[in-house]
C-alpha cells in the first residue's frame, strides 16, 4: 500500500468531522436566530401590552422579523403612540431595521414620513423627508454613538380643523450625533440650505443658512431616561457653533450654565467673519434695529474683516466685551 493511499481514510475522516462541525455550528446559530426572532415578537407584545395598561395607545402595525440566515431585519408599516392623560400623539410611517450577521452591535434603521406630532402648548407638526437614516452602535448599558442623517428635510404645521398649514422651514440636509463620553454626552451635528419661512416668524425674512455644532452636555448620562423639567442646573461646553449664509459666519466657543435659580452664567468667545454681510443679514431679519445692528457692526468692522469678541454673562448680566447688553431674565 502506497503512502497517499494510507492519507487518504485519513483526509476523508478530517473533511467529514469538519462537514459535521459545520452542520452542528449552523443548526446552533439557526436555533439561536429563530429563538432571537420570537423573544423579540413577544417582547414587544409585552411593551405594547403594558404601555396600553397604562392608558397609552402604541403600536408597530404588522411587526416583522426576517432576514434569517444573514441579517436580522425588524420592520413595521407605521408606528404610532397617543397618551390622553398628557395629550402626547406622534404617528410616523413604515419603520425598518437591519443588522447584518458580520456587525450585530451596529444595526441601520430606516423610516418613513411624516411624522405628525400633537404636543400640549405647541402647534400640532407635521414633519417629512426623503430619506431618514439612524446608525447605532449597541453596547452595554448605553449605545456607543447613536447617528442621525436625513435628506430633503421639511416641516408645517398640521392643523386639526380646514384651516391652511403653514410652512415653518426646509432643510436640503441634516445630520446628528451623540456620543456618551464617561458621565457627559457629546453631540456633533450639522444642517445645510436651511429655509425658514417668513411667515413662521412674523414676515421677517431670512436668508438660506448652514451651521455645524459641537457641544457636550456635562453629566448627560445620568440624564437619560429621566424626565427633565428644567434647565436649571445644567451646564455646557460649546466647542464650536458655526452659523453662515454666504460670506457672512458667526463662531461662538466657551462654557455655559444655568443655575439653580435659573441665571445665566457664560464665558464665551465670538468670531465674526464679514461683519457687514452678518449687519445685512440681522438688519433684514429684526428690521426695527436696523440702524442700532449697522453702526454696531460698522465699528466691528474696523476691526478687520475676522474681529473676535468675548461675550460674558454673570448671573444673568451679558456684556459684549466692555459693552453691557442687559441682563437676561431667570430661564425655567
Amino acid at each position: 500500500m502506497t503512502s497517499s493511499d494510507e492519507r487518504q481514510p485519513g483526509n476523508r475522516r478530517r473533511l467529514w468531522w469538519l462537514a459535521t462541525f459545520i452542520l452542528v455550528l449552523f443548526a446552533v446559530y439557526s436555533a439561536g436566530w429563530f429563538y432571537l426572532a420570537n423573544r423579540v415578537r413577544s417582547e414587544a407584545g409585552k411593551v405594547v401590552a403594558t404601555l396600553n395598561k397604562s392608558g397609552i395607545e402604541a403600536g408597530c402595525a404588522n411587526l416583522q422579523v426576517g432576514g434569517y440566515p444573514l441579517s436580522f431585519t425588524l420592520s413595521c408599516d407605521s408606528l404610532a403612540y397617543e397618551d390622553d392623560a398628557k395629550n402626547i400623539a406622534a404617528s410616523a410611517g413604515s419603520f425598518n431595521a437591519v443588522a447584518q450577521i458580520v456587525h450585530p452591535l451596529s444595526p441601520v434603521a430606516n423610516l418613513r414620513g411624516p411624522l405628525r406630532t400633537s404636543v400640549p402648548g405647541m402647534m400640532p407638526l407635521w414633519i417629512d423627508w426623503d430619506n431618514l437614516q439612524a446608525n447605532v452602535k449597541l453596547w452595554y448599558p448605553l449605545p456607543r454613538r447613536v447617528a442621525l442623517q436625513a435628506e430633503g428635510l421639511s416641516g408645517q404645521t398640521d392643523p386639526a380643523d380646514d384651516t391652511d398649514p403653514v410652512e415653518l422651514f426646509s432643510a436640503g440636509k441634516a445630520s446628528g450625533q451623540l456620543q456618551p463620553n464617561n458621565g457627559d454626552l457629546d453631540y456633533v451635528g450639522s444642517f445645510g440650505d436651511l429655509e425658514i419661512d417668513a411667515d413662521a416668524i412674523g414676515g421677517r425674512v431670512l436668508p438660506a443658512l448652514d451651521a455645524s455644532g459641537d457641544v457636550t452636555l456635562k453629566n448627560g448620562v445620568a440624564l437619560i431616561g429621566t424626565q427633565v423639567k428644567s434647565l436649571r442646573g445644567q451646564r455646557i461646553e460649546i466647542r464650536n457653533l458655526d452659523l453662515s449664509s454666504g460670506t457672512a459666519r458667526v463662531t461662538v466657543s466657551g462654557p455655559l450654565s444655568v443655575d439653580a435659580e435659573g441665571l445665566v452664567d457664560a464665558d464665551l468667545m465670538i468670531r465674526i467673519k464679514d461683519p457687514k454681510a452678518v449687519a445685512s443679514i440681522l438688519a433684514g431679519a429684526i428690521p426695527e434695529q436696523k440702524n442700532a445692528i449697522e453702526q454696531g457692526f460698522g465699528a466691528l468692522a474696523l476691526l478687520g474683516s475676522e474681529p473676535s469678541m468675548p461675550l460674558k454673562v454673570i448671573k444673568g448680566k451679558a456684556s459684549l466685551g466692555f459693552i453691557p447688553l442687559g441682563k437676561i431674565k431667570p430661564v425655567n
